[in-house]
């Protein structure tokens, strides 16, 4: 489908026309490219379909009031079998109403049966990075909420007719993966019997050194699960041997490094089956460490621009300040040792270096003040600004009668994703994907934990699928086959011109444009608020006696029976999209029609 064929493309496409048309007759082509012209769902749809600010937003530079303005751009409207009325209304914006004859016709050619998406004339390819929790421990709320998101994103960037792939960074090199090791090999001494202390306040004691005291430090990990995972190491024989014999002759280099990988191993596989429970799949789990090994990180010097780089005080800066940071960043330590940054900019070198156009990393909250020095480096290595792009999602506040649900690591509660799912039982994760993405990305989100739970169609997913779930339960009931192919040739305008008909046509309509507007805008959360007012209005028809399809005949019945397959398929097409199941049947299906 040509994003030119889209409903509010065609009617911002008759207002350039009649734009065009008041500027040459008042001799002001001159101004043109100075204009605003845009088009805008109508906040009440009293007024009409869409609108447009033009009028308000250009009254200056015509030296007019809007009201002169509109009336005379509506005037100059040519396409009048297009629009049921074009107005105005106060303060400046000019409003179109589509006739219902032409919704019907768009609908049957352009839209359906098949439901095709409007592709962007330039397709790229994609690397999608989001979610990369730490293989440190268990996956956290906010790691759930970037996993609906990304994945959904995914969805619609393909929509697009880009080519994309969805990649997890796996950080699994460094000293926090060091003292992950640590942490389980006191849990293992702990599980044999030997008693262990928790370091209070850090010290420059050596890790070593606390290790033959049995004193945990301080900045190591102390959740339960670090002894979950001791205990498994422990279960193969030939492990435990090399442990105890390395412990024995002092090797301790390489049984943290043995344990240390285990632990992330261990860890990335349960993460790996949380993904799996939210029908998130990734194309590739990209190891850190497989960066350092490949010297790829020590060559992050000679990538970036030789002026970019300096050193200062013994330690290799980078110049992010250049590019817009607060403060220059140190790449390389004194002793030698690459920093969290170096490795980063090494990670977004290679990505490019695998053949992608763009890049979409899908960050946590306390982030923010990386994306400068970041974006930087990749201008830095040759890279446009726009080839780079970082989103944010922001934190989650679980709700539970009406007060915020503490997290609690020592008492367990609700601290990880699988928590979660598990909380929200069978229907978890349409649920969790649901209340993750009907909120914006970039502003902390009230999961309220009550209403998740309830499975009356008070519930928002519940309230669109029911309402798909019904229209399935209509052809059931009629035993009539889901072929709008033995439907459309009877399909009538004379029967489409009641309000709640021709308004359920006209959000089916919209399904494109605001699948469209959702992916380039990476705001998932528009195409949920479209979902729930596509189901809004579907039940506004449904509830009116007159839209009882078993007591129509002829091409009343047929009429009737496409418009509800159609707005069956923008459900579930919008659904699919968010990775949220569509079904034919609930238990609570009004099947009364």
């Amino acid at each position: 489908m040509n994003v030119n064929q889209l409903l509010k493309q065609l009617v911002l496409s008759e207002l350039e026309k009649a734009v065009d048309i008041y500027l040459e007759k008042n001799n002001l082509s001159s101004v043109k490219e100075n204009l605003k012209i845009r088009i805008e769902y109508s906040r009440d749809e009293k007024f009409g379909d869409y609108s447009s600010p033009f009028a308000l937003e250009n009254k200056n530079i015509l030296n007019k009031n809007p009201k002169d303005i509109a009336e005379a751009v509506l005037a100059e409207i040519q396409n009048q079998s297009f629009f049921e009325f074009v107005s105005f209304s106060p303060p400046g914006f000019i409003n179109f109403r589509i006739q219902t004859k032409f919704l019907n016709e768009y609908v049957k050619s352009v839209m359906f049966p098949s439901v095709v998406f409007a592709e962007t004339p330039k397709k790229e390819k994609i690397l999608l990075e989001f979610v990369s929790a730490n293989p440190t421990g268990p996956m956290n709320i906010v790691s759930a909420r970037s996993a609906a998101y990304g994945d959904a994103l995914a969805n619609l960037l393909t929509s697009l007719g880009h080519t994309v792939k969805r990649e997890f960074y796996v950080n699994d090199y460094g000293n926090q993966v060091y003292l992950l090791g640590v942490a389980v090999l006191l849990r293992i001494f702990e599980s044999k019997g030997e008693p262990i202390q928790f370091q209070e306040e850090e010290s420059d004691e050596p890790v070593i050194d606390l290790i033959k005291k049995r004193i945990l430090p301080k900045e190591s990990y102390r959740g339960e699960y670090i002894k979950d995972i001791a205990i498994q190491c422990l279960e193969d024989a030939s492990r435990t041997k090399f442990i105890f014999d390395s412990v024995s002759s002092e090797k301790w280099d390489e049984v943290i490094d043995f344990l240390s990988k285990y632990a992330v191993d261990y860890n990335l596989s349960r993460q790996k089956e949380d993904l799996a429970l939210f029908g998130v799949n990734f194309d590739l789990f990209f190891s850190e460490r497989s960066l350092h090994e490949a010297g790829d990180v020590e060559k992050v010097p000679t990538i970036l621009k030789k002026e970019d780089v300096t050193t200062i005080d013994g330690k290799l800066h980078f110049l992010s300040t250049l590019y817009g940071d607060d403060k220059d960043r140190v790449i390389r330590r004194e002793d030698g040792r690459p920093t969290y940054l170096m490795a980063d900019i090494a990670y977004h070198y290679n990505k490019f270096t695998r053949g992608f156009d763009t890049l979409i990393d899908i960050w946590g909250p306390d982030h923010y003040g990386y994306i400068a020095r970041l974006k930087g480096a990749v201008k830095s290595f040759g890279k446009a600004d726009e080839s780079f792009r970082v989103l944010i999602a922001q934190q989650v506040n679980l709700i539970e009668n009406k007060e915020k649900v503490k997290m609690s690591k020592r008492l367990g509660i609700f601290q990880t994703m699988r928590d979660l799912l598990s909380y929200l039982g069978k229907q978890g994760r349409d649920v969790g994907r649901y209340f993750f993405l009907m909120r914006s990305s970039d502003a902390p989100l009230d999961f309220d934990l009550d209403l998740a739970k309830d499975e009356s169609d008070k519930n928002p997913v519940f309230y669109i699928q029911y309402a798909h779930a019904r229209i399935c339960s209509i052809f059931r009931e009629l035993q009539v086959p889901m072929d709008l192919k033995l439907l459309q040739s009877g399909v009538s305008d004379e029967f489409l011109k009641q309000e709640e008909r021709t308004r359920l046509l006209f959000w089916v309509a919209r399904l494109q444009e605001e699948v469209y507007d959702t992916a380039t805008s990476f705001e998932p959360h528009r195409l949920t608020n479209y979902l729930q007012s596509l189901s809004k209005s579907f039940t506004k028809f449904y509830s009116q006696k007159d839209n009882r399809i078993k007591d129509k005949t002829g091409n009343e019945r047929d009429t009737l029976l496409a418009l509800v397959l159609y707005t069956k398929f923008a459900l579930e097409s919008g659904l699919k999209l968010l990775g949220i199941s569509a079904p034919e049947k609930m238990s609570k299906e009004d099947t009364e029609q």
